[in-house]
């Protein structure tokens, strides 16, 4: 008989493997319980739909058979059907997917699982969410392997990262309705601030008398335009209405400069606010006098609530993600943007510049209302005003339009105001035929108010200041005399040709709009 060894008297002890999900895979983000109590609520509660048709798509659902049943359910909806067991049964089965989403047993176990569309709206949210991770997640995973293609432009696959990711950021953000009760308590308050402002301003003031009159100032979440022809003034105009606004009201602006370096942009202050020409700044030849007289100004800017940002090529996500951080640490109550043409939507999917455009607009609509602030973007006219007959001689030949909107017409649709510079004397126009001497004069045409009256006003343009003021304010007499001025200016690249842009200078002389010293 053999002999049992210590060892061999031990009974072998199984090894139990553990199995999870780390071990077999990862699975997608999913709530097919919540899937199905949304399905089951919709068919036994009438006019449910509506209360997630905001949060929830077809493709927000895990299993195709819940895609096929709630694709029914909203093709109900939409040809004012009923909703319930027997009308998506139907529905169903004229797209042919009855059978495929497991006949009508399987529909009868959904309205079966619930009771009510008690917590249907919670219940959906949590539907959404898990969507909305499985887009993060199939957004990343394009990303990465696109990534390891050493054929990529890290730039350009960044800009792309950005634009999906907003995509997705932007079909999440879903407010919910509200009642009119708490509204109107803000809209009193607003009133009420309003009356205790001089001149009954309720928004932010330009600093230019006429125009805060017909505007009560830049209202929230409005997005205006200031557009105009290469030499009119854009750039000087909101750039004199932002040294008001910062130096004279205190209120913090932030500048996004597409065109010009943030030194330029500087300089061009610095001419405004110490009034001296441009070519001695930039050559630094001042006299004793004038190094006084910027001395004793510069620290009216340095002290200034006023934040540039001169990134080339600005994407509207890269512009919303900066937005958001100033106005969350340095409180910014308006944003400038110079200038819309310049700004590029990489990221999206779009077919042509006209429908870029249209994102750009659109976004900045968006990102007004989501700040509640004000955003006034510059915009660039087409030749059409050039073309435009002025036989007649009078000032409102060259006087620009609406339908002058370069490049999209959802520039106008998307703004809730769109304002024009016009200065005649560009033109060679020196009188308005009633005795009015407008060289010297530029024409502020509110074109579009959608919560207001639109008119026109005038404002005196300091040419070698790069200024513009009220058009009553003290000014150097010696400015006006205007007749026999050559303008000198290089118009912006977005205006010329191919071929002319290439021999374009970009560099810290260019003056865009003017020559400040046109004598």
């Amino acid at each position: 008989m053999a002999t049992l060894t210590k060892n061999s008297k031990k009974k072998a002890t199984p090894t139990v493997v553990k199995v999870g999900a780390n071990e077999i895979g990862k699975l997608p983000p999913q709530a097919l319980d919540f899937e199905e109590s949304v399905l089951g609520a919709l068919m036994i509660e009438k006019d449910a739909y509506g209360m997630v048709a905001d949060l929830l798509r077809p493709e927000s659902f895990y299993a195709d058979k819940h895609r096929y049943i709630y694709e029914a359910i909203r093709t109900l909806s939409n040809n004012d059907n009923p909703i319930d067991l027997l009308s998506v049964a139907q529905q169903l089965r004229s797209m042919g997917l009855l059978e495929h989403i497991g006949g009508v047993v399987y529909l009868s176990e959904l309205t079966r699982r619930v009771a009510s569309a008690a917590h249907l709206r919670y219940h959906a949210q949590i539907v959404a969410q898990k969507s909305t991770a499985r887009d993060l997640i199939a957004v990343a995973c394009q990303i990465e392997e696109k990534g390891y293609d050493e054929t990529q432009d890290v730039d350009d696959l960044i800009q792309e990262a950005e634009g999906r990711i907003f995509e997705i950021s932007q079909r999440s953000q879903k407010r919910d309705v509200t009642s009119i009760d708490p509204v109107i308590t803000e809209a009193f308050a607003r009133m009420h601030a309003a009356s205790q402002n001089d001149g009954n301003i309720s928004g932010i003031p330009s600093g230019f008398t006429e125009l805060d009159k017909i505007t009560s100032g830049w209202q929230k979440s409005d997005l205006v335009i200031i557009a105009a022809r290469p030499a009119m003034g854009k750039t000087a105009f909101v750039l004199s209405m932002a040294k008001n606004i910062a130096v004279d009201f205190k209120r913090p602006v932030a500048i996004f400069s597409l065109e010009m370096s943030n030194v330029q942009l500087v300089n061009r202050l610095i001419m405004n606010v110490c009034e001296i020409e441009g070519n001695k700044i930039r050559n630094g030849r001042l006299s004793p006098a004038e190094w006084n007289k910027l001395e004793n100004k510069i620290n009216i800017l340095r002290n200034a609530p006023i934040y540039v940002d001169d990134t080339p090529g600005l994407s509207v996500t890269e512009l919303r993600s900066k937005a958001r951080k100033l106005v969350k640490d340095k409180k910014i109550e308006l944003i400038i943007i110079d200038y819309l043409q310049l700004m590029n939507a990489n990221g999206f999917n779009f077919g042509s510049r006209e429908q870029e455009v249209s994102i750009i607009s659109r976004t900045l609509k968006g990102l007004a209302k989501e700040l509640d602030i004000p955003i006034i973007a510059l915009s660039q006219l087409s030749r059409a005003v050039e073309k435009r007959d002025s036989s007649n001689n009078t000032v409102d030949g060259k006087k620009p339009l609406l339908s002058d909107l370069r490049e999209s017409g959802a520039i106008e649709q998307d703004a809730d105001m769109v304002c024009f510079i016009h200065r005649p004397e560009y033109y060679k126009l020196y009188d308005d035929g009633n005795g009015k001497d407008l060289r010297g004069l530029g024409q502020i045409i509110v074109a579009k108010h959608r919560n207001g009256a639109t008119d026109e006003i005038w404002l005196r343009f300091i040419g070698k200041y790069t200024r513009f003021q009220n058009e009553n304010d003290a000014f150097d007499q010696d400015e006006n005399i205007y007749a026999d001025i050559q303008y000198n200016t290089q118009q912006s690249r977005m205006n010329m040709l191919p071929s002319e842009a290439d021999g374009a200078s970009l560099n810290g002389d260019r003056f865009d709009e003017f020559d400040p010293n046109p004598f």
